[in-house]
């Protein structure tokens, strides 16, 4: 009973928005060839913008999670991601591959244009799974991924989400 009593089913849960975790310096408009290169240039665009004291142990961590199971998760989207305990927020890191598509051995085969590279704290897991929970929804919907690969500003990018 005492566990109970501490439990309070009418407090309302703080919602997240992924509008709250995007930043216009970390929009990128690539022109890659490769799925390698795309990662590595996200995660120099985070390291040059707002600084990244471990490049390397994320490169490494969103690599290896990268072999254990592709990140391509269908729709011209990927959705790369680490959390590290040395993060203390998290962060999303958006590319738009503006030429052809990347190989990324995705779920459904299709080429990747649309990448959100996402990085955060070990400790959170609640949090990451609603942020990508969140990110997974929006980009379901075709219109917002028709918008986003038409987008020409970050400022552009960052209204496509600003109702989400």
């Amino acid at each position: 009973m005492a566990i109970l009593a501490r439990i309070n089913p009418f407090k309302k849960k703080e919602s997240i928005r992924i509008s709250d975790y995007l930043d216009s310096r970390l929009i990128s408009f690539l022109d890659v060839d490769t799925r390698d290169d795309a990662i590595n240039g996200l995660i120099t665009l985070v390291e040059t913008e707002i600084g990244l004291s471990n490049k390397k142990e994320f490169s490494k961590a969103v690599f290896y999670r990268e072999q254990l199971v592709s990140t391509g998760i269908g729709m011209g989207v990927a959705v790369p991601h680490a959390k590290l305990t040395s993060f203390t927020d998290f962060f999303i890191v958006i590319g738009v591959q503006q030429k052809k598509g990347l190989e990324w051995y995705a779920l459904d085969k299709a080429p990747v244009r649309l990448i959100f590279l996402i990085g955060g704290p070990e400790d959170r897991q609640t949090e990451y799974l609603q942020l990508l929970s969140l990110l997974t929804s929006a980009i379901r919907d075709i219109d917002l991924r028709k918008h986003l690969l038409n987008a020409r500003t970050k400022e552009q990018i960052l209204e496509l989400f600003s109702q989400f």
